[in-house]
């Protein structure tokens, strides 16, 4: 294996400086547009900065950008992406919230047990890095508390760390699956977005089909079936199922 050379070495440090301080400069650069209501030019530099790696803090910049301009379905994809992203983050919940009392359509999602409900709000109060870090801590944890088990003289010591490791080890356990399951949700993406102004919703996958209702513009719904190129089968939030070309949504 070759080594490399100091020249190359150096060069290779200056070059990720170089990037590390453009991408620095671009995003400042994005927030001073902002700030100077120059949206338009906010939102070229933040879409530039998202080709170079997500990051929830973009999405919501660029959602607000969106948002000023009055381009209202744009700034929902954007806030849904950094949902995603950081799904415990109350400044984009809300700003999302806000975008959708814009859109047309408003519908009463199907109720569920609360316990479901209760569970999925509990995953959803960090990202998946947030959970691994979590998940670190507490296998240190488990392990300090193992090691007081083991080697603690006083009974009450030894029953602190027997106790205390097994529920640390629990959440250890929890939070891994937590982790998996926001790891999931980034990688198998089924929510889009209604991207053109009214869209009619068919009972099969064809333009011959008949229409059973109408979707418009911003409107949040899940793919259920993604197995055909120019045609999606979606589920709105209230239950109803049908059919949308692939060109009329656009995927979270």
């Amino acid at each position: 294996m070759r080594k490399t050379s100091p020249i190359g070495l150096l060069f290779l440090i200056s070059y990720f400086l170089f990037s590390a301080s453009a991408s620095a400069q671009t995003k400042a650069d994005a927030d001073s547009a902002y700030v100077q209501g120059n949206y338009q030019k906010a939102i070229e530099l933040y879409s530039e900065l998202l080709k170079e790696g997500q990051s929830a803090d973009v999405y919501y910049n660029l959602g607000n950008a969106y948002y000023r301009t009055e381009e209202i379905t744009q700034a929902i994809l954007a806030y849904e992406r950094a949902l995603l992203l950081s799904p415990g983050d109350a400044d984009i919940r809300f700003n999302l919230q806000l975008a959708r009392t814009k859109t047309i359509d408003k519908m009463v999602p199907q109720s569920e047990f609360f316990a479901v409900t209760w569970y999925r709000s509990l995953v959803n109060q960090m990202s998946v890095d947030g959970w691994a870090r979590m998940s670190l801590v507490l296998l240190a944890l488990t392990i300090v508390l193992a090691l007081l088990y083991l080697f603690a003289s006083p009974v009450w010591l030894r029953k602190v760390g027997f106790f205390g490791g097994l529920l640390a080890l629990l959440f250890f356990l929890l939070a891994n699956l937590f982790a998996w399951q926001q790891k999931q949700t980034l990688n198998h993406r089924d929510g889009a977005i209604i991207i053109q102004s009214a869209v009619p919703v068919k009972s099969t996958p064809s333009t011959s089909g008949t229409d059973l209702f109408i979707l418009h513009e911003g409107t949040k719904v899940t793919v259920t079936d993604d197995t055909m190129q120019d045609w999606k089968e979606i589920r709105m939030p209230d239950g109803k199922v049908g059919w949308v070309e692939t060109a009329q949504i656009e995927i979270i």
